[in-house]
């Protein structure tokens, strides 16, 4: 089981191996068999080349958690994310974020995102 404490840093770790673009150290907080929903895929590799997809596009986007609520194996997380110019009185992007741990590491997320400018939200430019 991970603990309160162990799920808070590993959050914290991989977004910040995100915010400075060092992916594969990411990919250590991974299980091999790591499943992405919102990707529909099995392993890292394909959150390394989202992850690359995203920031050609946003090259200053960073994230940033403001909430970690742990149960169990598993955290919801809501993170802001910085970097990206919204429209005049739109609301900055956010991040929603469930993972399973195993073993220390991610094992499994879900996610949803909102304010991300109109056709550019992560799930719109992962799927085409």
């Amino acid at each position: 089981m991970t603990t309160r404490e162990d799920a808070s840093a590993l959050v914290r770790r991989m977004q910040e191996c995100f915010n400075s673009r060092r992916f594969d150290e990411a990919a250590d907080l991974h299980t091999p068999g790591f499943f992405s929903h919102p990707l529909g895929t099995t392993g890292f590799e394909a959150g390394k080349a989202a992850w690359r997809t995203l920031v050609a596009r946003y090259p200053g986007m960073r994230v940033v958690a403001q909430d970690i609520l742990v149960d169990g194996d598993r955290a919801a997380v809501r993170s802001t994310v910085e970097g990206l110019s919204a429209a005049d009185g739109d609301a900055k992007p956010v991040l929603f974020e469930i993972f399973r741990f195993e073993d220390g590491r991610f094992a499994e997320i879900w996610g949803a995102s909102t304010g991300f400018p109109h056709s550019n939200s992560p799930e719109e430019l992962l799927a085409g």
